[in-house]
């Protein structure tokens, strides 16, 4: 969208988050398209105080300000679902920029119905996958919306055009500890990434003082073990230590405890949607803690046919949710056959956290499938240890038939 659509808008919602991109693109809609901007800010447990945004948004002119806490929502629908299909994106990414952005999305699009805007916009860069996260998720749930992507349209193409501008229109401009531009950041209850300055060359070591802010590096965690239980029903965490929690309660807890001993932090280098490489160093210790014990939990409720068909969707699903799709129809079938297999999974598993390490010590359930008669050493049992002969024979039949027709290899 361009050119001569720009006097087509009337009123626009923003993905507004009070920082420096998406104040100069309220500044910048206001200018180049003479419309009324309506912010949306949404709270997803990113750990800043979001009053600071209202407060901005008004002093721009802003009449219809939306600030809202998703945060139950963004854990108990979004989270928590990705979180039965065990979801890692290239083994490594636990998705927690991409699981934030249909959220937003749904309910920007919501509010445009509501003020009856005839446009979105975001402040994703044309390089990244937000961008296509967030359209994605606009065409979903309203097919027919204009969307305005300043990063693609717009001449400000560096960082120093946009503090220039920002400077030139009364835009505060933050700093970080070091009195720097900071790094690019994006920060929710499930993760915090940051990305470039000194991060952009992946020889280059990250200096984890000055980018952690969830965590603290296994070096300097505790050295004593720090022993907690998660109780499981149907697939999800209900609480911690025996004490029942809300969805975003109970993840704002395991990042508390995770952080303090020093786990979760990855530094990985992965593909982008849109088809070039980038790293980033993410922070989700809370993610971390839950994905060991949930998948220590599925280890003994969990048919094994259907623990492996689980595992064979999983890139799919984690791809799926990196690039955009979870509005998908082939997204929510997948959804279903997880959920599916999620109900059995309830039952209580014990680990210790440890220097950047989730150690698995114990696991009991209701629905348990391993059967201690079964699977022992000692006499007795279920088990006929003759019954193998006839199955490796069968399973080896057409290894045998090979090897007459085709030699030895």
């Amino acid at each position: 969208m361009g050119g001569d659509n720009k006097t087509k808008i009337k009123k626009v919602v923003l993905a507004y988050s009070g920082g420096l991109d998406t104040s100069i693109i309220l500044k910048w809609l206001q200018e180049t398209y003479g419309c009324e901007v309506v912010t949306f800010t949404a709270d997803l447990g990113q750990g800043e105080e979001l009053e600071p945004a209202r407060k901005k948004a008004e002093m721009m002119g802003i009449k219809e300000i939306y600030i809202e806490d998703l945060r139950e929502t963004f854990v108990k629908d979004y989270v928590f679902p990705m979180f039965r299909a065990n979801a890692l994106y290239e083994g490594t990414y636990m998705l927690g920029t991409s699981i934030a952005r249909p959220l937003i999305a749904k309910r920007q699009i919501e509010i445009a119905r509501e003020v009856g805007a005839d446009a979105v916009s975001h402040g994703a860069t044309g390089k990244g996958n937000d961008q296509v996260r967030f359209e994605l998720g606009y065409y979903a749930c309203n097919p027919d919306i204009k969307i305005i992507a300043p990063w693609r349209e717009w001449d400000l193409i560096s960082r120093t055009d946009l503090i220039n501008y920002a400077e030139k229109n009364q835009i505060p401009v933050p700093k970080d500890k070091r009195g720097e531009a900071p790094f690019s950041q994006d920060a929710n209850l499930l993760h915090i990434s940051s990305e470039g300055k000194i991060l952009e060359d992946p020889w280059n070591e990250p200096d984890f003082d000055l980018i952690l802010s969830r965590m603290v590096t296994p070096e300097n965690a505790p050295d004593k073990a720090e022993e907690i239980t998660i109780d499981f029903a149907a697939g999800d965490p209900v609480a911690i230590n025996g004490k029942k929690l809300s969805p975003a309660n109970l993840l704002a807890k395991l990042n508390e405890l995770g952080g303090r001993n020093g786990i979760g932090c990855i530094d990985i280098v992965e593909n982008r949607f849109v088809g070039m490489k980038s790293r980033g160093v993410y922070e989700t210790p809370g993610g971390t803690i839950l994905l060991a014990m949930r998948r220590a939990m599925e280890s003994i409720t969990l048919d094994r046919g259907a623990a492996h068909a689980k595992d064979e969707m999983m890139p799919r699903y984690a791809e799926m949710v990196y690039n955009g799709f979870w509005f998908a129809p082939e997204r929510e079938m997948m959804q279903a056959a997880i959920d599916k297999a999620s109900m059995p999974v309830s039952g209580t598993v014990r680990a210790k956290l440890y220097k950047g390490n989730v150690i698995i010590t114990g696991r009991k359930s209701p629905n348990s499938l391993y059967d201690e008669a079964t699977v022992t050493f000692e006499e007795g049992g279920t088990y006929d240890q003759k019954d193998a002969g006839g199955f490796i024979k069968l399973n080896a039949l057409r290894l045998r038939m090979n090897a007459k027709i085709h030699g030895n290899k």
